[in-house]
């Protein structure tokens, strides 16, 4: 039995690599991997094959960036090519980026199975790509794999049978779990020399966010005072990079903000795991920072795991920098949320996809 497991970004590589690990118990399932080169950056991807023990890909198809529309048409016509010549039994997909929902459609007109990894998660915010990539992925998939419950409800109103819909945790936490001891073992602190609990951990890419000038320029300004409290770490996008750039900002923020380059995944949940706090823009952090129990802002107007609001440690604050700015001050002045670690997302979710696969292709 043949199983293509299909990659882009780095977030999939997280969600992805428990799962190859899994299908490695079983040697009747042939598992070959593809990554199709989203958002390509050798530095930053080669540190995650090397992190989460990822074998190579059997095909790299290179794509890189291009618009949405461009990006997405260059994946189906490769991810097309490679379908017909393995001519798998099923396509995984993880996550909600373009080499998503473009494999999901190539595999569906095809004839091949779909499992969609990650599926149901909704910001109701139709103007984030990735929430047409999710909806649209979860409408073609045979079987979606839930990491919250809200994801249940979420395909259930959209029409989608209880047949095709499984709760079993969240596989990023997998990873978490299975990476504890190399994360024990990193010295990244040493080398920042940070001390646990002392510094904020800050992360920005999100287009919406960096994209504007505006928002960049009361970011810059947000640093520069926050600083004055507690020592900043930021390890920059290339994108967030290329925008401090561009609008002029990078003279104008602190030098003793710690900036970096973008950090492999041992070292960069090493940061998140002793930080006091962490300001975001990404989706997968609220996730980590729920279960490692560390105070995350989210600084956007939504967000698609509502389950670390709920019982995480997620502070969902919107884009206004006076509000962060507020939120900052009470959690270090210690108003923080409790940490409860959300449902099944104790390690072993990719055990449970496995054998629910296994149970269908067999």
């Amino acid at each position: 039995m043949k199983i293509i497991n299909d990659v882009g970004t780095r977030p999939n590589f997280i969600k992805i690599a428990p799962i190859m690990r899994e299908f490695k118990k079983y040697p009747d399932i042939e598992a070959k991997l593809i990554h199709t080169g989203q958002h390509y950056n050798e530095n930053m991807s080669s540190y995650f094959f090397r992190d989460l023990e990822i074998p190579e890909p059997n095909y790299s198809l290179g794509v890189g960036s291009a618009s949405h529309s461009i990006q997405t048409a260059k994946i189906m016509i490769e991810f097309e090519k490679v379908c017909l010549k393995e001519k798998p039994d099923m396509v995984i997909v993880v996550g909600d980026v373009n080499s998503t929902i473009a494999s999901a459609l190539v595999a569906t007109k095809l004839n091949i199975k779909v499992a969609h990894i990650e599926a149901g998660l909704r910001s109701f915010d139709r103007g984030m790509p990735e929430e047409i990539n999710r909806v649209v992925t979860d409408a073609i998939s045979d079987y979606l794999f839930v990491t919250e419950k809200s994801g249940i409800e979420n395909l259930k109103k959209e029409g989608i049978p209880d047949k095709k819909i499984f709760f079993t945790g969240n596989v990023m936490i997998d990873t978490l779990v299975y990476c504890l001891p190399k994360i024990e073992q990193s010295s990244i602190l040493e080398k920042l020399s940070l001390k646990k609990s002392d510094y904020i951990l800050m992360t920005f890419h999100r287009p919406s966010n960096v994209d504007s000038i505006s928002f960049m320029s009361s970011l810059a300004k947000f640093l520069n005072k926050i600083s004055g409290k507690r020592k900043i770490i930021f390890p920059i996008h290339p994108r967030t990079q290329a925008n401090l750039n561009k609008f002029n900002l990078v003279q104008k923020i602190n030098k003793n903000i710690i900036t970096t380059e973008p950090l492999g995944y041992i070292d960069f949940l090493a940061l998140t795991k002793n930080a006091e706090l962490i300001i975001t823009d990404s989706g997968g952090i609220q996730e980590e920072s729920t279960y490692l129990g560390v105070q995350c802002i989210t600084v956007r107007n939504n967000t698609e795991r509502p389950i670390t609001v709920q019982v995480g440690t997620n502070h969902l604050v919107g884009t206004d920098f006076n509000k962060i700015e507020g939120t900052v001050y009470e959690i270090i002045d210690g108003k923080k949320k409790k940490a409860n670690i959300p449902e099944l997302w104790d390690g072993k979710a990719s055990e449970r996809v496995v054998q629910i696969i296994l149970n269908k292709l067999f």
